[in-house]
């Protein structure tokens, strides 16, 4: 009796304790007037919004206390929670809009499991739905937002396009199973502390996260041992079931459809106007070009608009850097994204006019002109193509190399040439077991601009150099013809300008590949040994760039081995699975001198 006592005391103060919690998270709700800077607002910001399986979304909502009329709503979704984000709904109300901010489940005061990226198909669309039958709201709805932000917005269209989205502005745009946490099947490390980051807490662990000095400790621990790559929180000793999850579909398969736009059926029903902004030096630039290409193949009539410049990660979302990796970007390239966003908002929702910068479907800057280009299609941006191909013959061009020890080097590169030669090949031996040294470093230079090139085992390639100044614009192409002794490989090409004078000006970032997923991500497809197979690069990021009378473009081709991205040793097991017991023999690699490159050129 006692006990059952016990027990019913217990169990009507918990229910007093949950009507109490749900009196409060009702409050809540209620708006309530904040004075700033002179204005009023009414501001809502423990908001719990209620999916179609009974999670809660939670969401801040700002709107103008002078406002009298139903209004567009600017949604921002994230899974970055931030004490800040509130600046976001208050920039939107200021300029005429019902400012809304969002987060995926699990995070600030949502009380579900934090689980990135497999909700927000549906949980986005439904925070849209939820918008559109507020009394405060016109129905009409827009997004913003860039990296995670900005999959979200494409991840509300999978099933089907709500009618109160508008139009949305995607910046960086991740592609879970397409652009990370790999690119053409290889993984990065990048995304491991990421996990941590984002799910630790219901804001950010940023103690973890850029602790960098534990991650580069553990990548090189990890390197050194050669232990298995899904065995990484256990060299850590902190579980990482996130990132774990994610290497058991190490193919494009089910999982990653489930949550990313891919094929007709997701793209073709897309009618509503979007404009995405990316850079050439934003590792997300792959994830926006893959919406952007597939959104332009399966709907004739896709109203996509482009915005690239020699931006960053961070900087193609809303204030570009002045200074990149030590590059100044031309002055007109230093515009507030942020605001152009806005004027996009207004053109859509207030018919005001087109952003002047738009003036066609694809907006480039041409780094080291100051000037920016227009383009009706990607197609469109190059008038020509120089096609090259990897040779024997040396280039008689000395240039300083760096390996990743920090040895200075004196080197040669082979030479760009415009016949092929099917017979011939240069010859690379990567010892998988040796720990001594990387293949090179992941990144290539550190600054844009570098007198020396990193090149590590691999070989470095060079045209002769341009008769007058030459603007190359677009993403190079080819195919690398190549034969190993393995059954795989991962593999990275890179791309500069050297100068008349020395100098090496990095154009984008690496492609990155695994030879067996190189055709088809959805399957792996592993190498005969020995047999002469081609490799197409077909995914390369784009760059615009004058190249200066007397320059050379230099192409990097490597294997990979270093501590930043996943080890492939060939055997054809899961390469997670893989360990340096694994690497037996060192790997060759045949290069074969009927691989080409092609060069996007604009003449004018």
């Amino acid at each position: 009796m006692r006990v059952f006592k016990l027990l019913k005391g217990t169990f009507f103060l918990l229910l007093l304790v949950l009507v109490a919690c749900n009196s409060i998270t009702e409050a809540q709700q209620e708006p309530r007037t904040v004075n700033r800077e002179g204005k009023a607002y009414l501001v809502q910001d423990s908001v719990l919004i209620t999916t179609r399986d009974g999670a809660k979304i939670s969401a801040i909502i700002v709107r103008s206390k002078a406002e009298t009329k139903p209004q567009p709503t600017i949604l921002f979704h994230t899974i970055y929670t931030r004490k800040d984000d509130i600046k976001r709904a208050y920039e939107a109300a200021d300029k005429g809009y019902v400012g809304v901010v969002s987060y995926t489940r699990g995070k600030h005061l949502s009380p579900n499991t934090i689980t990135p990226y497999v909700h927000e198909v549906n949980d986005v669309y439904d925070v849209i739905d939820w918008i559109a039958k507020q009394e405060w709201s016109n129905a009409k709805v827009g997004m913003y937002g860039g990296s995670y932000a900005g999959f979200v917005q494409w991840a509300s269209m999978k099933e089907k396009v709500h009618p109160a989205l508008k139009t949305i502005v995607p910046s960086v745009a991740a592609a879970p199973g397409i652009a990370e946490p790999m690119e053409n099947g290889v993984y990065f490390n990048f995304h491991y502390p990421w996990w941590h980051y984002v799910t630790n807490n219901k804001t950010l662990d940023t103690t973890l996260y850029y602790n960098g000095k534990r991650w580069n400790e553990l990548y090189l621990d990890w390197y050194k041992k050669g232990v298995a790559y899904k065995r990484l929180d256990s060299l850590d000793g902190l579980p990482n079931p996130g990132f774990n999850e994610k290497l058991k579909h190490p193919t494009f398969d089910n999982y990653w459809k489930g949550m990313t736009l891919y094929n007709k059926t997701d793209f073709a029903k897309i009618d509503i106007p979007i404009l995405s902004t990316t850079g050439y030096y934003d590792g997300g630039q792959f994830g926006t070009m893959h919406y952007l290409k597939s959104h332009y193949q399966y709907h004739t009539n896709a109203e996509q608009y482009l915005l690239i410049g020699p931006y960053s990660h961070f900087g193609a979302q809303e204030h570009p850097e002045k200074h990149i990796l030590g590059y100044d970007i031309d002055p007109v390239a230093q515009i507030d994204i942020k605001a152009l966003i806005f004027q996009w908002f207004d053109y859509i929702f207030k018919d005001a006019n087109k952003p002047a910068l738009l003036k066609d479907k694809i907006n480039y800057q041409v780094m080291g002109t100051n000037t920016w280009k227009h383009a009706s299609s990607l197609d469109k941006m190059a008038t020509d193509t120089l096609k090259v191909y990897l040779s024997q013959q040396r280039s008689g061009v000395a240039f300083k190399s760096t390996y990743d020890t920090g040895n200075l080097d004196v080197n040669e590169h082979f030479s760009l040439v415009h016949t092929a030669d099917a017979s011939s090949y240069i010859e690379q031996t990567i010892d998988m077991s040796d720990r001594s040294q990387f293949s090179w470093n992941l990144s290539g230079n550190r600054n844009l601009v570098s007198n020396t090139l990193t090149v590590g085992q691999g070989f470095s390639f060079a045209t002769e150099p341009f008769e007058e100044d030459t603007e190359l614009t677009g993403a190079i192409s080819g195919v690398l013809n190549l034969s190993i002794n393995k059954k795989d490989f991962d593999c990275n090409v890179l791309l500069y300008e050297q100068t008349a004078d020395g100098q090496f000006f990095s154009l984008t970032l690496p492609f990155t590949t695994r030879a067996s997923m190189s055709k088809n991500i959805e399957n792996r497809n592993l190498l005969a040994p020995n047999e002469k197979t081609a490799i197409p690069i077909s995914n390369f990021r784009m760059t615009s760039k004058m190249l200066k009378k007397g320059s050379r473009i230099v192409v990097l081709v490597n294997g990979i081995k270093h501590p930043f991205s996943q080890i492939n040793y060939g055997t054809g097991k899961d390469v997670s699975d893989e360990t340096i017991k694994d690497a037996k023999e060192p790997l060759t690699i045949k290069w074969y001198n009927d691989s080409y490159i092609n060069i996007p050129i604009h003449k004018h």
